[in-house]
């Protein structure tokens, strides 16, 4: 689907996901002079207006991000670098890591459990996640053997129930894993998101998007 705007020139579209991602990325739509007019969590619309006539942002689910930019159903989006490493990031630009929504991908377990013992080289592990490849390469480097366990949510269940013996999951406060009696115990890598572009997109819209990008560089390196 193709937006016109104004006077007929091709629309820009931002993808983005609701929550954390689209609060954190309005102050940096505004300093590029955007202003997003409805909010996703009171409206049913998936498709939002913008102050500026030739702006729009798709509300998609967060793993999708990346697929609607990579296939041109989106000009940019913002997505997490947890998503992206699951993803592949192919067909993409990445051009700006924006310090937003930031947190982390850990392993965590049961409490009591001895997570030491269970990675000694040549061990093998039953892991619950939804970041299949990195947790697959994670326990790979430490010469580990694992069945994974692909969840698409409520990831703390898996260990208090006999699902799994440790899941991978993205980690903020870590509130929800003390109330499940859960620990964290081993920070595989940290998270923030990112900007990304439909690399056609760059070339076909550049004199648009290139005020955008720029605008979007400063504001994060503010938040730096």
């Amino acid at each position: 689907m193709t937006f016109n705007g104004v006077n007929g020139e091709p629309q820009l579209i931002l993808a983005l996901s609701k929550g954390r991602i689209f609060e954190d990325t309005l102050p940096l739509l505004s300093a590029a002079g955007i202003e997003v007019l409805e909010n996703p969590e009171t409206s049913r619309k998936l498709i939002l207006s913008t102050n500026d006539p030739g702006v729009r942002v798709l509300i998609v689910r967060a793993s999708d991000v990346p697929t609607y930019v990579q296939h041109g159903a989106a000009d940019f989006g913002v997505a997490g670098k947890d998503v992206l490493l699951e993803h592949g990031g192919e067909g993409l630009y990445q051009p700006i890591d924006l310090r937003i929504a930031q947190c982390r991908m850990s392993v965590a377990v049961n409490a009591g459990f001895d997570y030491d013992k269970a990675v000694r080289q040549g061990a093998r592990l039953r892991v619950a996640t939804k970041f299949v490849n990195t947790a697959r390469e994670h326990f790979a480097s430490k010469g580990v053997h694992v069945d994974l366990i692909k969840l698409y949510g409520s990831m703390e269940l898996a260990p208090l129930v006999g699902l799994s013996d440790a899941i991978v999951d993205v980690v903020s406060t870590g509130g929800t894993l003390r109330a499940n009696n859960l620990v964290e115990v081993e920070k595989i890598m940290d998270i923030s998101s990112r900007l990304v572009v439909n690399q056609a997109a760059l070339k076909l819209k550049r004199e648009r998007l290139q005020p955008i990008l720029e605008a979007f560089e400063r504001a994060s390196q503010q938040q730096g």
